[in-house]
């Protein structure tokens, strides 16, 4: 490293004391280079060096060859920028937005600690433009349980057939779209592709990003029809797209010169915030998060690709832990004999069970259950032993901090003078309004008492906190396992074929959850165009 460091104090002392020559070189390199000139700092104030006068340092070369000592990625950042500034009423339109929420860039900057230092370092190592690290703010504000209508998932926002094109793996253990490090990698290489593929304009490459690359040439032909412009502020594209570019464009504006607009951004140290940890076998959440010493909150948002409470059994088998707690964690897993990482439970088949339903009741699942017991294929009988792998905490402990501050709420709800708690277990097809009627309540309260909003989704098996008059345990249904599911509120917008049946099933939802949640009367039909509501579990959908 110092000798790297030599080297490039030399260049530099070259390229101040006689630049002509050096300046024809990158530009061959690098034809790409278009940042703004800014004029060199005086000689005397660089190591005392006499620079030829009639010679400016181009800034982003100068940031090339200068060592990196960015105590804030932001600066980082900034230092990498390659997109040109664009000033026109539809970037304008996001920066007074911008502006006028300053609450919303702080919080997204501080959801952003975990994993801008990763996506920076992955961009800068494929010479990719530093503006790209901002996406994930239009794509899911760094949420990296983020999940649309159009079934996209993740903090890059990747489609199951995009997904499984660029090599991220989907399954009822692990979806890749969330994975932290495969997903930013599967980004890297989709944007470069299109890149590519539109002759090196970044603002088709990032509109064919978000709206499909068929999109964006269909509006470049039609264009060409009509002898317009074929850029992209001349193009005819859906509102989301035109919009799309617009916004990263103003995101670059205002992380490039945030004081300007009065914003805040929380502070990153430009030092990585997690590593990748190999495991080498499956293992449960709950007990990596002991070992590692952190919450499991943090584990999960480390490793949002993990829909369950273990690792895909499959593999790969790692996590990603934050630096500082990676070693203690490696060290105190050597003590841990693989068979040990996981529990286990031995169950006897009774009538009426099959493989799936012994997975579904155990939250594991049949392909799991087939290789542990060594079956070859789906039959059991009455009587037979089987060996299940199960979580070593109870259900509720996999939740996020969100589900924990739920419970603090409901645990503090109280309710009118004369009532009395009950708890009252969630069924198939329930609602806020069904639930209201049935105790004669209102749904307001009940939202207020579980820290909840009457609009969010209801899942089976889910304990509500009710304050009734009746006093008694609300009647519950055979008990009901569910996992640790991630619920997205969803704007569907029906399609040319759809029924409520086949969109139902395409979310894994009954037909009785649409029609509650849109109040819709089931002998009436739905048509294209019709906006529903929907709650997704995105654990459950591919």
């Amino acid at each position: 490293m110092k000798n790297l460091r030599n080297i490039t104090f030399i260049l530099l002392i070259s390229y101040l004391t006689g630049c002509t020559q050096v300046t024809s070189q990158l530009e061959t390199e690098r034809p790409d280079a278009s940042a703004t000139l800014l004029p060199a700092p005086p000689a005397s104030l660089m190591l005392g060096i006499e620079a030829n006068p009639d010679c400016e340092v181009d800034g982003k070369t100068l940031a090339q060859f200068a060592p990196h000592n960015h105590h804030n990625l932001w600066d980082r950042l900034r230092a990498g920028y390659r997109l040109q500034p664009v000033s026109n009423e539809r970037v304008q339109m996001h920066l007074d937005w911008y502006a006028r929420n300053p609450g919303y860039m702080k919080r997204v900057s501080k959801r952003a600690t975990r994993y801008l230092h990763y996506i920076v370092s992955e961009l800068e190592q494929r010479q990719l433009p530093l503006e790209l690290a901002l996406l994930p703010i239009v794509e899911s504000a760094f949420d990296p349980f983020a999940y649309s209508h159009g079934r996209a998932s993740g903090m890059w926002q990747f489609i199951p057939a995009t997904g499984r094109q660029y090599g991220l793996v989907q399954n009822w253990w692990y979806d890749g779209r969330r994975d932290v490090e495969a997903s930013t990698r599967a980004a890297m290489d989709f944007l470069t592709d299109l890149h590519r593929r539109f002759d090196g304009d970044w603002l088709l490459a990032l509109a064919a990003y978000n709206t499909g690359e068929g999109n964006v040439r269909k509006a470049i032909r039609r264009n060409q029809r009509r002898g317009k412009a074929t850029d992209f502020w001349a193009l005819k594209l859906p509102r989301e797209t035109r919009a799309y570019v617009p916004q990263l464009l103003a995101l670059a504006t205002l992380v490039g010169d945030p004081e300007k607009y009065q914003l805040q951004l929380a502070e990153i140290p430009d030092t990585p915030y997690f590593t990748r940890v190999a495991v080498n076998s499956q293992i449960d959440l709950a007990q990596a998060a002991e070992l590692a010493g952190i919450d499991i909150d943090e584990l999960y948002l480390l490793n949002p690709g993990y829909n369950r409470w273990a690792t895909d059994p499959k593999g790969s088998h790692h996590l990603l832990l934050p630096v500082a707690r990676a070693a203690d964690f490696s060290a105190r897993l050597q003590d841990l004999p693989q068979d040990q990482r996981i529990g286990w439970e031995r169950y006897i088949v009774k009538s009426g069970d099959s493989l799936l339903i012994v997975a579904r009741h155990f939250n594991t699942s049949v392909d799991s259950l087939k290789k542990v017991n060594n079956l070859k294929g789906n039959t059991i009988r009455i009587g037979q032993p089987l060996l299940i792998p199960v979580a070593t905490q109870p259900a509720k402990h996999y939740a996020f901090s969100a589900e924990q501050r739920q419970r603090r709420k409901q645990a503090r709800s109280r309710g009118g003078e004369g009532t009395a708690r009950v708890s009252y277990r969630v069924r198939p097809g329930d609602s806020f309004w069904k639930i209201a009627r049935a105790h004669n309540i209102e749904v307001k309260d009940i939202a207020r008492w579980n820290g909840m909003s009457p609009r969010d989704l209801l899942h089976p098996g889910q304990e509500l906190v009710l304050w009734t008059r009746a006093g008694r345990e609300a009647q519950r249904p055979p008990a009901a396992l569910h996992g640790n599911p991630v619920i997205r509120k969803v704007a569907y917008r029906v399609r040319r074929g759809d029924s409520l049946a086949r969109i139902a099933g395409k979310f894994n939802l009954t037909v009785n959850d649409i029609l509650n949640w849109n109040a819709l009367n089931k002998n009436k039909y739905i048509h294209p165009g019709q906006s529903l509501t929907l709650f997704v579990d995105v654990t459950r959908v591919n």
